[in-house]
């Protein structure tokens, strides 16, 4: 079996570290610029950034579009800025997000940049907590029907999945921790 390739959106966040990641639990990552980079690619990270500025680049490099497409069809893996892209609502966001996932979130709001922190949260069945880094974070305020919850931060949704979209409103690259990457590529199938 060969290792999944992975893309990475390279508009914006820490590509890196979630190749780091991905290349520790097994899998190839390749950097997503412009639509024939998804050619052969078996999945796709959305990482953090600012979502407007990753709205507005998605546009204008023409990677909106065939990349609604491949989401469509393929495992996704979004942190923070991704969880606000897949969203169905967004409150104060001047573009339009892929609308894949049946959920409603609030930018930035677990606080602004100054008040980011991180914690210990339950992941899966797992004995041991999970490291999670909120940077800006969306807040999850609405979950449709077809979406799971993953886990929680004081009894709000912060890790959720419908079909093959996984989305979280935290940084797990952000830590030497593999666990969220290696939960996902096991689910991927080349």
């Amino acid at each position: 079996m060969t290792d999944p390739r992975v893309g990475i959106l390279a508009l914006q966040g820490a590509v890196e570290k979630h190749a780091r990641h991905l290349e520790a639990v097994g899998a190839s990552p390749h950097s997503v610029l412009l639509p024939g980079d998804l050619d052969r690619l078996d999945a796709i990270v959305l990482p953090g950034g600012e979502s407007t500025t990753i709205s507005r680049l998605l546009r204008t490099s023409g990677l909106f579009e065939p990349l609604k497409a491949f989401m469509e069809e393929r495992p996704v893996l979004a942190t923070c800025a991704g969880m606000i892209l897949l969203a169905k609502e967004v409150d104060n966001l001047p573009y339009e997000t892929f609308g894949l996932l049946d959920i409603s979130v609030d930018r930035n709001a677990w606080g602004r940049q100054i008040f980011s922190f991180h914690e210990n949260i339950p992941w899966m069945k797992d004995a041991d907590p999970l490291k999670a880094v909120f940077i800006r974070a969306p807040r999850v305020v609405r979950m449709g029907d077809g979406v799971e919850l993953l886990s929680s931060y004081k009894g709000e949704a912060v890790a959720v999945r419908q079909g093959n979209l996984v989305a979280l409103a935290f940084h797990p690259e952000l830590t030497e921790d593999s666990r969220v990457h290696r939960w996902w590529v096991e689910g991927i199938k080349p």
